[in-house]
């Protein structure tokens, strides 16, 4: 029997314990559009991908769980973080917590191997994003790309 393969994340979910708390915190950190919303739970647009926040009374917070949110511009999410006086977590990552405890690390799209077809990138306006040298040679080393 063949295992399927998994192809990749569609979405991942937070819980918050307001979801218009959530949405201007989120919002004064990065830029977005909502995909949909209701009473509880709100749904961030990643392009082919969304973050959904779910309103909870019941959240604990993460200490080594977490997941990465690839951005076009590390550099000006760091600056977003010190501005909204977000402490930013010790590490070698740029990792912070919402006000719910859910750890979340920031990773620029350029550095890394996650990729977005050209036409989804035009699509969220990022047609001129372009890999680093070193995540192109990590994408030809798993010959992925040319």
């Amino acid at each position: 029997m063949t295992l399927p393969k998994l192809v990749g994340i569609n979405h991942v979910a937070l819980e918050v314990g307001d979801i218009e708390e959530a949405l201007t915190f989120y919002s004064s950190i990065f830029q977005f559009e909502l995909r949909g919303k209701t009473d509880t739970m709100a749904f961030i647009d990643m392009g082919d991908q969304f973050l959904a926040l779910s309103e909870s009374d019941g959240t604990s917070e993460d200490n080594h769980r977490h997941f990465g949110l690839v951005v076009d511009d590390k550099d000006r999410v760091r600056k977003n973080l010190e501005q909204n006086q977000v402490a930013i977590l010790s590490g070698p990552f740029l990792d912070f917590k919402d006000p719910w405890g859910n750890r979340i690390q920031v990773v620029d799209y350029r550095d890394i191997q996650f990729t977005k077809t050209r036409k989804v990138l035009k699509a969220m306006g990022l047609d001129e994003l372009k890999k680093s040298e070193k995540a192109l040679q990590e994408l030809r080393d798993k010959k992925m790309i040319d």
